[in-house]
């Protein structure tokens, strides 16, 4: 990801959801439209340094870290650690359901005198 149009959008829906706003509560506390913050993140507009910061504010971030690949990163140990979570779960429901396949009862066959 080398396109700051790319980076910016993604770090600002990464600070959205991780203080769990939308993009009307971040254009609310950047004074800025939320249209504007939807434009924004779908790389169709880049705003002006000023806008900028204010988005840094309103995320409690210093303005170079909207640039940052840092929450890149940590996205993709998110999504890894999701992706071993669901291999795992898949491995244990398939040895459970072996497991359990083999433990089925057997016929019993009473002799009738």
């Amino acid at each position: 990801m080398t396109d700051l149009r790319e980076l910016l959008a993604f770090n600002i829906k990464f600070h959205r959801a991780r203080l769990g706003i939308s993009q009307e509560k971040l254009a609310e506390h950047a004074h800025t439209a939320a249209n504007y913050i939807a434009c924004i993140e779908a790389k169709r507009r880049f705003p002006s340094v000023e806008v900028l910061e204010k988005i840094a504010y309103a995320f409690n971030i210093d303005t170079p870290e909207l640039f940052s690949m840092e929450s890149v990163q940590i996205d993709s140990i998110n999504g890894l650690k999701e992706e071993m979570v669901g291999e795992i779960t898949r491995i244990i429901a398939d040895y459970t359901t072996k497991k359990l396949n083999s433990l089925k009862p057997k016929k019993i066959y009473k002799k009738i005198d």
